[in-house]
């Protein structure tokens, strides 16, 4: 088929790759010259295991290509995928803005096409739907389901396994009026091995933000059961274990292991817009809104921490939000970073990941924001972060642990703060703390 893709950050590059590599003809849409210039070139835009191979492949064989002409990709096109971002806004709803300019610009080409359906990936209000679908009646003169369908196609894709994620989901979801649209979108995800789910578009709309909620509150609740055993001095691992290992009743054991606080750009955003409909709707959800204000607890909590060793030079590594990725929004390390610079510590700074030179975007806008003079505490490898320190804090499980070089700076008075989870050769030393922060 031939499908549009509008955005190419990390849904809409993974989607551009993954689509390619099953037989379909992809135009890439977006502003960015920084990533249509690299999709171009075979280079994925975001920092994901196997995305650049399946973007050089579909780049060479002329399956993908990017641009900033929207009037070109909707006329050679028959489905658009909407992949643009959903920021909250001031009141913590999801600002909508990108996903109806985009709409917008996409119905007033439309009076070429004999149908068209547009699917929305973005994570939207409820009721964007109806809205988007009025709207493009209005633009086009078209009649919804008959000239043109909207399908509500909601993502489930994490950053780190974005690629594992996408062609093996628990489910795709598709809701729509539209019966032809829903045809066409079974037809473009027909080569996943995963259930259909037909569902009210409203139900479609909802699901991301009670999956990012929960997984928020999975977050929050391990690492507040990890302190409460910690202050007791329980095993912390063993209680966890212990719990996950009902895979009947306790659900799952992704998220619910005890570590740093959670950001990113999914669980804060989603959480926060799912309270923000519950106010509206004069409905009290007492633990979701408090979520992040456990989130939030975690951090001082990790801060405090810190402080408590009263040593100035300090080592973190990870500042992305979680390992694997560069991506840096709301990331909670940055958070600890500017906390602690603030204090007069100096800090240094390592991330296997994070490439500053490919940083774009609002990834790079959020960093320079909140870190401006990150230049000056970036250093490029493990050694020179263990040799510029004296308190080293290891926010991810180093990608290659180099055990030997940790013990010879416990050795040398250094000291180590980590997940108590990520290596056990370190305990005898009581210099190491090892804890669930």
């Amino acid at each position: 088929m031939n499908v549009s893709v509008f955005g190419l950050g990390y849904v809409g590059c993974v989607s551009v790759g993954c689509l390619s590599s099953a037989g379909h003809n992809i135009i890439g849409v977006d502003i960015n010259s920084d990533k249509l210039e690299a999709i171009n070139n075979g280079k994925a835009t975001v920092i994901e295991r196997g995305l650049d191979e399946l973007i050089s492949n579909g780049v060479v064989k002329g399956s993908i290509k990017a641009s900033n002409d929207l009037a070109y990709a909707v006329k050679n096109s028959d489905i658009a995928i909407i992949c643009v971002g959903t920021p909250n806004d001031k009141f913590g709803f999801l600002d909508m803005a990108h996903v109806e300019s985009v709409v917008e610009n996409i119905a007033r080409e439309l009076s070429g096409k004999k149908f068209f359906t547009i699917a929305i990936r973005s994570t939207v209000m409820p009721g964007t739907n109806e809205r988007l679908s009025t709207l493009v009646e209005r633009i086009s003169g078209k009649e919804k389901n008959v000239d043109f369908g909207i399908v509500s196609n909601p993502e489930f894709l994490r950053e780190g396994s974005a690629l594992k994620d996408f062609f093996s989901p628990p489910y795709t979801v598709l809701g729509s009026n539209c019966e032809l649209s829903i045809h066409q979108m079974k037809s473009l995800y027909g080569f996943l091995n995963a259930p259909v789910e037909i569902v009210d578009i409203k139900i479609a709309e909802l699901i991301k933000f009670v999956n990012n909620s929960f997984h928020a509150l999975k977050v929050a609740f391990g690492n507040e059961i990890g302190r409460l055993s910690s202050s007791l001095e329980l095993d912390d691992n063993k209680l966890i274990e212990l719990f996950l290992k009902d895979t009947d009743l306790n659900i799952s054991t992704k998220y619910f292991n005890p570590g740093f606080s959670y950001g990113g750009s999914c669980l804060p955003k989603d959480l926060k817009a799912l309270n923000s409909i519950s106010q509206s709707e004069v409905i009290d959800l007492p633990i979701l809104s408090n979520v992040e204000l456990s989130n939030t607890a975690h951090t001082n909590h990790i801060i405090n921490k810190i402080l408590s060793f009263n040593i100035s030079d300090i080592g973190i590594y990870g500042l992305a939000f979680k390992s694997n990725t560069d991506d840096l929004r709301f990331s909670k390390s940055i958070d600890v970073c500017e906390f602690l610079m603030g204090k007069g510590m100096n800090i240094r700074v390592y991330d296997d990941a994070v490439n500053l030179s490919k940083l774009v975007g609002s990834n790079k806008e959020f960093l320079n924001a909140k870190l401006p003079h990150i230049n000056n505490l970036l250093v490029d490898s493990m050694d020179n972060l263990i040799d510029h320190s004296r308190l080293l804090v290891l926010v991810h499980k180093p990608i290659h642990m180099d055990t030997e070089k940790i013990i010879s700076f416990l050795n040398n008075s250094g000291t180590v703060v980590l997940d108590s989870s990520i290596n056990n050769d370190l305990k005898k030393y009581s210099n190491y703390y090892g804890i669930n922060w």
